[in-house]
């Protein structure tokens, strides 16, 4: 039965009812800088179970737990010299670290999807940071949309998938990066789990070495890898070079396009706008084109969203 859901303002009392309602064990939405996350007390097995069915999402696949920095993510995971390295040249901000769990983290086992390891992220969105000031704890929260649809960037498109299905949602505006946080696994070899937010370069320059790439048919480690993900309604055609007839085409750089991820080809303009444009392309119930992007920097990010938005559907 659909549930009344709240839009809360991002103020001392949005935030202090946000806070309220994890302690409940409900489910809230709040903005951080890449997307918006649906959000639950990461040690009640009843708001974790509650995450997985809002979203219809796999048990299978494991969350991202946020915290606000490193004191709190080594209460959970065994950290290490590498973990150090990373989360003092980017944390708060769009990396998430894959580390083996602590004893006696006391998250909820749904969390993980019964794996040794936990994905945690300490946010850089003063939104997000204050809510995870105000509940002193950890708070699971992939992204705020139905499994496998386009990811949320406005608390609208929130409204839009999860409405009736959540208790609130903090309106802290637009998502300044707008895909997803890059994940890292700190195995023996850094690994590259999910290109996002942050560029495999900077990663690379301030570890001092080369990553390993997770390969696409390799095992699920962490969140985001599911082969067919972040896709709206409609098929999506990538390295398009022009609209074929009955198609709309999201274009990049100085074409001819029905909308654009960025005319000045710049690829940071591209990632924010990316989830919102096809949001918006989604509305036509056509199909979509994309415009070729540049395999670099933060297209990257925006290819792999692409690709798994393009994938054939399960």
């Amino acid at each position: 039965m659909p549930i009344a859901t709240e839009m809360l303002q991002a103020d001392a009392a949005g935030l202090s009812r946000a806070a309220e309602i994890w302690h409940a064990g409900g489910l809230v939405a709040f903005p951080t800088e890449t997307v918006y996350g649906l959000g639950g007390d990461a040690r009640s097995d009843n708001a974790v179970a509650r995450i997985f069915e809002a979203k219809g999402r796999p048990r299978f696949n494991p969350l991202i737990v946020h915290v606000p920095g490193v004191t709190a993510a080594k209460a959970l995971v065994q950290w290490s010299d590498a973990a150090d390295r990373l989360a003092a040249a980017f944390w708060p901000g769009p990396l998430t670290l894959v580390l083996p769990l602590r004893d006696g983290h006391g998250l909820s086992p749904l969390v993980t999807a019964e794996l040794p390891t936990l994905a945690v992220r300490a946010p850089a969105h003063p939104v997000a940071r204050a809510l995870l000031k105000r509940f002193a704890g950890p708070v699971a929260a992939p992204s705020a949309n139905p499994s496998g649809r386009i990811s949320p960037t406005t608390a609208a498109h929130v409204q839009t998938g999860l409405g009736g299905r959540i208790e609130a949602i903090v309106d802290g505006g637009a998502c300044d990066v707008g895909v997803e946080s890059t994940i890292v696994g700190l195995w023996e070899q850094p690994v590259l789990l999910r290109p996002g937010g942050l560029p495999l370069e900077a990663l690379e320059q301030a570890l001092g070495a080369p990553l390993v790439v997770h390969g696409n048919d390799d095992t699920l480690t962490a969140p985001g890898q599911m082969a067919s993900h972040y896709a709206p309604g409609a098929p999506v055609r990538l390295n398009a070079q022009a609209a074929r007839e009955g198609e709309v085409l999201l274009g990049f750089g100085p074409v001819e396009c029905d909308l654009n991820l960025s005319r000045a080809g710049d690829l940071v303009e591209a990632a924010a706008n990316l989830f919102g444009a096809l949001h918006t392309l989604d509305k036509r119930a056509a199909p979509i084109a994309v415009s070729p992007i540049p395999e670099t920097g933060l297209g990257r990010a925006i290819n792999d969203r692409l690709r798994r938005a393009a994938a054939p559907r399960t």
